[in-house]
C-alpha cells in the first residue's frame, strides 16, 4: 500500500510558520508542530530530552511562543511537519492506542505492516476494539480536536446490526433520548436499513459523541450490538475503501469537512 504524502525537508525552523503571539505549554507546542502526541511529548520533556532555547526543560507546561522559541528533541531542532490527513477502514479487533499494555494489535501495527513512511499521526476520536469503519488520522492536533469536539456537532453516521428486530417504540426512544448514569444520550436520526427474522441493521446518526455512546444507548433498551460500522463523518464517506486500507484525504474532502465545521460555528454564533 502506498500513500503519496508531501515530504517535509525537516529544515524549516519551527519558529517561522506560526504567527500567533500567544504562549502554549511545551508539550502542546510539540503536538501543534506535528512531532508527537501531547502525552508522548510530556514523557520526553520529563526525561530531559527536550531543550527550549538551548536549555533543558522538564516541565511540560513551560510556556512557549511557537513563532519565536527554538525547540530541540535529543539535540535535533524540531521542524514543522507537513500536515497529514488520512482515512482508514478500521477492521474489527484492533484498538486505537499507540501501544497496548495487554499487547493487543493496534491500528499502528496496521500502518507498520503497510510499510508506509509516515510521520507521527493520531486517530481522531475512537472506535473501540469491537467497532469498525471510518477512522480519521492526522498530525494536525488542533484540526483533529475540532473534528472530535462534541460542540462541533459534526454528523457521524453508523450502520449497526442489533440482535433483535426493532419496533417503532424503540426508534422513538433512541431519538428522544435516554438518561443513563446521569448522561442524556440520544441520536440525531435513526432508521431501519434492513431486517431479518432475528436481527436487523439500523442507520444511526450522531451529532455528538460520548464514550461508547451507541452501545450504551442501545443496551439501555435491551438491544445487543452485533456489529457497529462507522460509514461517514460529515460529508466524508467510507465508500469502497477496503477493510484495513488507508488513504490520504483529497483536498476537496478536507475542505468539505472544514466548511461543515465553519457552518456549525456560524450557526452557533448567530444564536
Amino acid at each position: 500500500m502506498e500513500i503519496e504524502i508531501p515530504v517535509s525537508t525537516g529544515n524549516t525552523p519551527a519558529s517561522v510558520r506560526d504567527d500567533s503571539p500567544r504562549r502554549v505549554g511545551l508539550a502542546r507546542a510539540l503536538s501543534k508542530l506535528g512531532y508527537c502526541s501531547r502525552s508522548r511529548a510530556a514523557e520526553l520533556i520529563r526525561a530531559g530530552k527536550v531543550r527550549l532555547n538551548g536549555v533543558v526543560r522538564r516541565d511540560p507546561e513551560a510556556p512557549v511562543q511557537v513563532n519565536r522559541d527554538r525547540i530541540e528533541v535529543d539535540g535535533q531542532p524540531v521542524a514543522i511537519a507537513t500536515k497529514i490527513y488520512l482515512m482508514m477502514n478500521k477492521p474489527r479487533g484492533l484498538v486505537t492506542t499507540a501501544s497496548d499494555e495487554r499487547r493487543r494489535e493496534t491500528i499502528y501495527d496496521l500502518l507498520k505492516s503497510a510499510d508506509m513512511n509516515l510521520p507521527w499521526v493520531a486517530p481522531i476520536g475512537r472506535l473501540d476494539k469491537a467497532s469498525e469503519g471510518l477512522l480519521l488520522l492526522t498530525n494536525d492536533s488542533e484540526w483533529g480536536a475540532r473534528i472530535a469536539a462534541p460542540e462541533t456537532h459534526l454528523d457521524k453516521t453508523y450502520h449497526v446490526q442489533v440482535g433483535r428486530v426493532v419496533n417503532e417504540a424503540d426508534l422513538v426512544k433512541i431519538v428522544g433520548g435516554l438518561s443513563i448514569n446521569g448522561e442524556h444520550l440520544r441520536a440525531k436520526h435513526i432508521h431501519l436499513v434492513r431486517s431479518g427474522q432475528k436481527n436487523c441493521w439500523l442507520e444511526i446518526v450522531l451529532d455528538e459523541g460520548k464514550n461508547r455512546h451507541i452501545r450504551r444507548m442501545l443496551n439501555a433498551i435491551h438491544l445487543d450490538v452485533l456489529r457497529l460500522v462507522r460509514i461517514a463523518i460529515g460529508s466524508l464517506q467510507l465508500g469502497d475503501l477496503p477493510k484495513g486500507a488507508v488513504r490520504s484525504l483529497t483536498m476537496n474532502e478536507k475542505d468539505s469537512l472544514d466548511c461543515a465545521m465553519k457552518a456549525t460555528a456560524a450557526r452557533k454564533g448567530s444564536r
